[in-house]
């Protein structure tokens, strides 16, 4: 008899992993499309600001390029990103199954799925189809971490291999509310719409750290479940 021969991975795990990959796929695919459509290509003024080239990023946030030259390939971007970092957080959420209390565990990650929601509601309603729905997609994009980072954060610190993680989204909580309202407080609509301002870049410094969080997840689903 091989006693070497390692088990059998749980089905409920090999399909986790394979969805966990989605935490990771989202935010650099959103990472790369604003660097590609808003950084590379030339900055051409539009009635929301400046759109494009190093200009646009500094002067004008992230969901600028909505509007601008490549609106529907970056609202597409918005959306694929959400839908792929949600499915992540259900995977990783999924491996840590027997590891945790089921109820708490998908509360859990239904709470930390709302920031990726929020990615997807900024995608459908952009600032020239609805500027109350779009901000409502804002809201859940850096809002909302603010309270699950921390209940998300106490949770995994109760599990074996995640305590570290945990701490880590603790400390995300108090950053992303530095980060946001860094953001409104550079906020100036006249200034975006001339091309002035530094509004772009808290708005990009927002978009880097609450994805760094969800690659983070996704990553550590795949190392502590192999």
């Amino acid at each position: 008899m091989d006693m070497s021969k390692q088990p059998a991975m749980p089905l409920t795990t090999r399909i986790g992993r394979r969805l966990a990959l989605g935490a990771i796929i989202g935010p650099i695919l959103l990472t790369v499309a604003w660097l590609v459509l808003g950084l590379i290509v030339p900055a051409t003024r539009t009635e929301y600001g400046v759109e494009g080239g190093i200009i646009g990023t500094i002067t004008s946030p992230i969901s600028g390029i909505g509007v601008g030259p490549n609106d529907s390939l970056f609202n597409a971007a918005f959306i694929v990103s959400g839908l792929f970092t949600i499915i992540g957080v259900l995977g990783a959420f999924q491996i840590l199954d027997g590891k945790s209390k089921r109820v708490a565990r998908w509360i859990n990650a239904a709470l930390l799925a709302l920031s990726p929601l929020g990615f997807i509601v900024v995608g459908i309603f952009t600032l020239a189809k609805s500027v109350p729905l779009h901000m409502i997609g804002f809201l859940l994009v850096t809002g909302t971490p603010v309270i699950t980072f921390v209940t998300a954060g106490l949770f995994f610190r109760g599990i074996p291999g995640w305590h570290r993680f945990g701490n880590w989204l603790l400390i995300g909580s108090p950053l992303t509310l530095l980060l946001t309202i860094s953001f409104f407080l550079t906020f100036h609509q006249e200034a975006i719409v001339a091309g002035q301002g530094i509004a772009g870049i808290p708005s990009r410094l927002l978009g880097i750290e609450l994805g760094t969080y969800y690659v983070m997840l996704g990553w550590l689903a795949l190392q502590r479940s192999r």
